[in-house]
């Protein structure tokens, strides 16, 4: 099964289809990782936030789509999803959010050492050792799901 593919471009694999075993492994990570942070206290909302956040800055039109909608019916509100992009300009994010999101943002650029620095010195103020551990095993997941998404092409279909 290949995806849509624009006139010029390269043919791409479903990689997930392609290496079964290898995704289902992802796959029960990220399982194991929804009870980490369950088990932390992280709520449902936090860990969408965190999810959407770094498809956004990976550029991840599938995994933006499909976590959208989990954060909606994890009861957040269109509003807050819609300034996501721009958090730090708002006042809509409790003190946890915003250091998941920060401490999202430096896992998915891992090369800048001073914003984890930051991100983590924050996260210390505001969440648990299992937490912000729980917090890096969301970002680091999602980030490998975004790298599936996006090298596999993998498209968002209008809703009906």
């Amino acid at each position: 099964m290949t995806s849509p593919v624009p006139a010029g471009a390269a043919r791409r694999i479903y990689i997930d289809k392609q290496s079964p075993k290898a995704y289902h492994a992802l796959v029960q990570t990220s399982e194991a990782v929804r009870g980490v942070a369950a088990d932390a206290g992280l709520d449902r909302v936090l860990v969408e936030l965190v999810n959407l956040r770094v498809s956004q800055l990976n550029g991840c039109a599938y995994c933006l789509h499909l976590h959208t909608r989990a954060a909606l019916r994890a009861g957040d509100t269109p509003q807050r999803l819609g300034v996501l992009a721009a958090w730090r300009d708002t006042d809509l994010f409790t003190p946890a959010e915003r250091a998941a999101l920060d401490l999202a943002e430096a896992t998915t650029a891992a090369a800048d050492t001073a914003a984890q620095d930051a991100a983590y010195a924050a996260a210390r103020d505001v969440l648990t050792d299992d937490q912000i551990s729980a917090v890096i095993w969301v970002a680091v997941t999602i980030n490998a799901f975004n790298r599936v998404s996006v090298m596999s092409r993998h498209p968002v279909r209008p809703e009906q």
